[in-house]
């Protein structure tokens, strides 16, 4: 048997594989885009499948494809949301602007294998990719649907649920930790006390607003381009055709989709996907933060901070012997840092909405996408692994908050700042606790200055004396 087929396009013959599913165009865009080997991921050609068989439902509701053509498509649209022909997706992301070559791609599997179903030979164009898989559409309206619809559909399954799994899991640690007094650190020095709970509370916080961020910026996704066709104005498109496949695909997914307000900037400006981005941006920032405070708080354990011990997960070095190192951490780390790299790349992309199509749509699509996963991945692993696991050691900490002078502070408001600073600077020089030198430069009392110099009420705020002739 030959080991390749003719397969046929506007602009002539093309040797295709005998084996794929895809057709002439696919392969002129494999030939023409040998650049990264990247290609799209898993939920977009999954988005993709979707729209195609959405729309061929509703093609044959309005009269305008056969039934038994829109049955094949719509089964072979559902083998492709399965993922059963992934490996006929081959394009790389650095294609047409517009991702013509992914939709055509869809168009072209899809209608092979719709012709298989109905017992032709993939080729014969017995489902034709743009006569009636692409019925109603054109790539500068499916591309941007299938980067919304992908993008919703990561974010409601992946990525919310990773963000409230970490912020439950922090919930849990600083409610267990609250009665923990430490040394807080302004500018990664000595600074008055915090309980560990206000400080996790502070982490929970972060991720709770971002829970928000992202929430707030669904009701603009769900708005799909879809419908406009070539330039917005919907040429070839039924009337209802858009808020028709709009409603499907929202009752098979469960996201509430709807037709865009206006097609002219759903084609033309990646707005909305430029905003969650930014989004996704300051979430990563925020579990930075926290990845990097539980780094700091890990360090040692003779040498560092060593106020905790995370999870020994694997040996941490090739030569020295029984190191452990914070791997979580800093995988985290490095997550955040490529989605702050992919939000430039989609702020960028989001520029060039020419006229009245966006050229940047496969670069937009991959750098979104990218981020959604892997900074829900990211947020369980912290979750599970770092935040879940780590041990607190009280004694040190416990040691460190006694000994640190900085808790001269709370005696500003009895003997004010000057003379408090004369206290702390002595305790440094001489090597001796506050309290001692405190009742060598003050009248205050020893029993007086345990209740001033004690930790825990200075968690709490407030003023706890007065000032000197302050009545």
């Amino acid at each position: 048997m030959s080991q390749y087929r003719i397969e046929r396009d506007s602009l002539g013959e093309v040797q295709v594989p005998a084996d794929a599913l895809y057709g002439a165009q696919t392969q002129r865009a494999v030939e023409n885009f040998p650049v990264s080997g990247i290609r799209f991921p898993r939920v977009f050609i999954r988005a993709l499948g979707l729209v195609k068989a959405c729309a061929a439902e509703v093609n044959a509701e309005l009269g305008l494809l056969d039934a038994q053509k829109a049955q094949a498509i719509q089964q072979a649209a559902h083998e492709v949301v399965e993922g059963k022909w992934d490996d006929h997706f081959p394009i790389d992301i650095f294609q047409t602007g517009s991702g013509t070559s992914t939709n055509m791609n869809a168009n072209e599997v899809i209608a092979n294998r719709a012709t298989q179903i109905l017992g032709g030979e993939s080729g014969s164009r017995l489902v034709h990719p743009n006569d009636h898989v692409n019925l109603g559409q054109s790539s500068n309206d499916v591309i941007p649907t299938a980067i919304h619809v992908s993008a919703c559909l990561e974010v409601h399954e992946l990525l919310l649920p990773a963000l409230r799994h970490l912020h439950e899991t922090l919930n849990r640690r600083a409610a267990e930790l609250d009665n923990v007094v430490k040394t807080g650190r302004t500018h990664l020095m000595d600074a008055m006390p915090v309980r560990m709970g206000q400080e996790i509370g502070g982490w929970t916080y972060q991720v709770a607003q971002s829970i928000e961020r992202v929430e707030g910026c669904l009701p603009r996704l769900v708005k799909l381009a879809l419908g406009g066709t070539a330039v917005g104005t919907g040429i070839n498109a039924h009337p209802e055709f858009a808020s028709r496949v709009a409603r499907k695909l929202a009752e098979r997914t469960g996201v509430p989709f709807v037709e865009s307000d206006n097609h002219f900037a759903a084609q033309s400006a990646m707005d909305t996907a430029t905003e969650l981005s930014a989004h996704l941006k300051t979430t990563a920032t925020a579990l930075m933060k926290i990845a990097n405070d539980l780094r700091w708080m890990n360090s040692g354990p003779i040498a560092g901070l060593g106020e905790i011990a995370l999870p020994a997960l694997q040996p941490g070095s090739s030569i020295m012997p029984g190191k452990v190192n914070p791997v979580i951490c800093e995988s985290v780390m490095m997550v955040c840092a490529q989605v702050m790299a992919n939000d430039v790349a989609v702020a960028l992309g989001n520029q060039h909405g020419n006229f009245q199509l966006n050229v940047m749509l496969p670069l937009i699509a991959h750098n979104l996408l990218q981020s959604i996963t892997i900074l829900g991945n990211a947020a369980r692993v912290l979750a599970d692994t770092a935040v879940a696991g780590f041990t607190v050691n009280r004694e040190r900490i416990g040691e460190a908050v006694g000994k640190n002078p900085i808790l001269v502070t709370a005696l500003n408001p009895v003997i004010g700042y000057d003379r408090a600073a004369q206290i702390a600077k002595r305790a440094y020089a001489e090597g001796r606790s506050l309290k001692e030198v405190a009742l060598e430069m003050t009248d205050l009392s020893a029993e007086e200055l345990d209740r001033l110099l004690d930790p825990l009420p200075m968690t709490e705020g407030g003023i706890v004396g007065k000032m000197e002739g302050g009545g």
